[in-house]
């Protein structure tokens, strides 16, 4: 990471926490009311190979101290009302503001892996994880929707794990590498922007 899109990370982490600091917490205290907690999911994810750190989200599905792996439709059942609001406009993710800060994670990059899949695929993951994880990306821009569509039709934890690792990991890991080799900050702006437009209201399509 350079010190230019690091500090770029700091200073719109910082902007953007005083400005979501209020209706932020007014947030939690519905979540509180009507979801009960634990307010936040907190999970293992790889920063590089070797190097894990605790991934920040809104708790979006009924908790289960069971829970391992990728979401699938296995899973589709404890999703809850509020979840599924949280999903759809990306709020779950603003705790992921004080991963940037702490600099485990960037506002571009690939989406950060669990171990399970950085361990099965080292030599894929030792490449995507040169650029530091990130909030959104090009994968996340232009797969999302198609691995969520994938994972959907996934009725056991098996089936969710043999089609991520056969279908999704490649294909992510094919968009995080372009962007490594043209990452630069007009490009991180203009991929942060595209992500804002599709959670604003009407700009969904």
């Amino acid at each position: 990471m350079t010190p230019a899109k690091r500090a770029f990370d700091i200073i719109v982490a910082l902007v953007l926490m005083a400005v979501l600091a209020l209706p932020f917490g007014l947030l939690l205290l519905v979540l509180l009311a009507t979801e009960g907690r634990p307010l936040f999911y907190v999970s293992e994810r790889m920063r590089a190979p070797g190097r894990p750190f605790l991934l920040w989200k809104l708790r979006t599905m009924r908790a289960d101290p069971g829970d391992a792996g990728v979401s699938g439709g296995h899973k589709a059942a404890r999703v809850t009302r509020a979840g599924r609001f949280l999903r759809r406009t990306r709020l779950d993710e603003v705790p992921q503001l004080w991963n940037v800060l702490k600099g485990d994670m960037s506002f571009v990059g690939p989406r950060p892996p669990l171990r399970a899949y950085v361990e099965r695929f080292p030599d894929l993951y030792a490449q995507v994880l040169r650029s530091r994880p990130g909030v959104t990306g090009l994968a996340s821009l232009h797969f999302h929707r198609h691995e969520e569509w994938l994972l959907a039709r996934c009725a056991t934890p098996e089936e969710t794990d043999a089609t991520y690792a056969r279908r999704c990991v490649p294909r992510k890991a094919r968009l995080d590498l372009i962007y490594q080799r043209r990452r630069n900050l007009c490009l991180d702006m203009a991929l942060m922007w595209q992500t804002a437009a599709r959670v604003l209201p009407g700009r969904r399509r």
